[in-house]
């Protein structure tokens, strides 16, 4: 018994002696060391399965907010470059909003038509670089397509199938269209084709991401799994931001035109 009591005394030290020794077998962190670059740092492995566990902490109740995945883009410029895949995803949301502005409005003026796409056996245009648009009133808008007559018919087509609600009429080289009331039919078809433009553009982000997470598992192989975790976690992050940005344009856009 009374050996027993000695060996137990001696416990907390042997403890702390194996526990010194495990430790420093590992290599130590060097200043500025990335939590997610060197393999065995025990600092960086520390910090790396802390970030993971809280995040899976959060993640565990349904509803409530995970936790944000910040990596420093200079720490994983090797494996991606993370700013250029922001870029591309939000490049996706400014498209998205220059097309509400510029094709979904309540009232059809002539910049709305600049930019339909005419398909010509020389290749695809916006209208405004083959015909002259003009308003000629408040109820009749006017391209003239002299310079380019024989894509005429191509234009004609393009306007009545932009999904603007147009019908035009042509008259040798001159397209007259006709601006339409605006009624509470209209307003709803402006809307859907907001929900459908808003569809393409997060299909458009999610092969942004898609790419952008191929690319990080290429290296599975070089860093660790908590390394490519935490970048599939940070680049859908981006991804998730950029499509409730999108949301918010729809619920606006949405608004506006029904009124």
């Amino acid at each position: 018994m009374a050996m027993a009591l000695r060996c137990f005394r001696h416990l907390p030290s042997l403890l702390y002696r194996s526990s010194f020794a495990m430790t420093r077998g590992l290599p130590r962190a060097p200043a500025g060391c990335s939590a997610l670059l060197l393999d065995g740092c025990g600092q960086c492995v520390h910090q790396t399965m802390l970030t993971r566990q809280l995040a899976t902490k959060k993640a565990k109740g349904k509803g409530q907010t995970q936790a944000r995945v910040n990596i420093s883009a200079a720490l994983v410029e090797d494996i991606i470059n993370l700013e250029e895949t922001n870029e591309d995803m939000q490049a996706v949301v400014e498209a998205l909003k220059e097309d509400f502005g510029r094709n979904l409005s309540v009232r059809t003026s002539p910049g709305a038509l600049d930019h339909i796409i005419v398909v010509t056996k020389d290749g695809k245009f916006p209208l405004n670089q083959l015909g002259q648009i003009s308003q000629k009133s408040p109820q009749l808008i006017i391209v003239n397509m002299t310079n380019f007559p024989e894509s005429t018919a191509a234009a004609m087509k393009a306007i009545r199938e932009s999904g603007m609600n147009l019908n035009p009429e042509v008259d040798g080289t001159i397209i007259r269209v006709p601006i339409p009331k605006v009624t509470r039919e209209h307003r709803e078809s402006l809307a859907k084709l907001a929900k459908q433009s808003t569809n393409k553009s997060k299909e458009a982000l999610r092969k942004v991401r898609s790419k952008s997470i191929n690319q990080v598992k290429k290296f599975k192989n070089k860093v660790s799994e908590d390394t490519i975790w935490l970048l599939e976690k940070q680049i859908q992050q981006m991804a998730d931001s950029a499509a409730a940005e999108m949301d918010k344009l729809l619920a606006a856009k949405t608004k506006e035109l029904l009124g």
